[in-house]
């Protein structure tokens, strides 16, 4: 009997790294971990479904029970995979992305974020796209235009404007900084 559990928060591979090594020290047998969600191949009981909710808020993750808060951490994870760790262009757009991974209408996905989250789907991928911006610009290993093809931009002016829109400078100036500032993922 294979159950799936959602952990909010769930964002890079270390995330996965940090649930497995709860779920193992608390043995509950598991068949798959992705972002955001857990395969559990036994049924557990409500004390240590509690051990597991503690365990995991104490590395910043958390056990999610509302279907509502499920599909946003579902949409939340499905478009920071994309962005951020896959490596097959996008062959469709984003709401179509999305509808085909939650298997929800676009109109109700992109209500229920904008309630819930206070930003709509549009500014969360804008800023996800600028957040591996920055770390592309930081690893210092590819131009303006081949981020700004890579991004799927029209053009490394579009992705400029865009950028000094998203953090108030260029590119170039985010460059130049010593220290730059890099956001954790979980806090866009």
């Amino acid at each position: 009997m294979e159950k799936v559990i959602h952990i909010k928060n769930m964002v890079c591979p270390r995330c996965i790294t940090a649930v497995k090594d709860i779920l193992d020290d608390l043995k509950i047998p598991f068949s798959k971990i992705e972002l955001g969600e857990v395969k559990i191949t036994a049924a557990i009981t409500s004390d240590l479904k509690e051990d597991l909710a503690h365990q995991l808020k104490s590395v910043g993750f958390e056990l999610l029970e509302s279907e509502k808060l499920v599909l946003i951490a579902q949409i939340k994870s499905a478009i920071i995979q994309q962005i951020h760790y896959s490596s097959n262009e996008l062959k469709v757009n984003f709401s179509d992305f999305l509808v085909e991974r939650t298997k929800h209408n676009y109109n109700y996905l992109s209500r229920l974020f904008s309630e819930v989250e206070g930003i709509t789907i549009e500014k969360f991928i804008a800023r996800q796209k600028v957040e591996h911006i920055k770390e592309l610009l930081f690893n210092n290993e590819k131009t303006l235009s081949e981020i700004a093809f890579e991004m799927d931009y029209s053009s490394s002016a579009y992705l400029s404007t865009q950028f000094k829109k998203e953090t108030g400078m260029t590119p170039s100036a985010f460059k130049k900084m010593k220290q730059p500032k890099l956001q954790n993922l979980d806090n866009l």
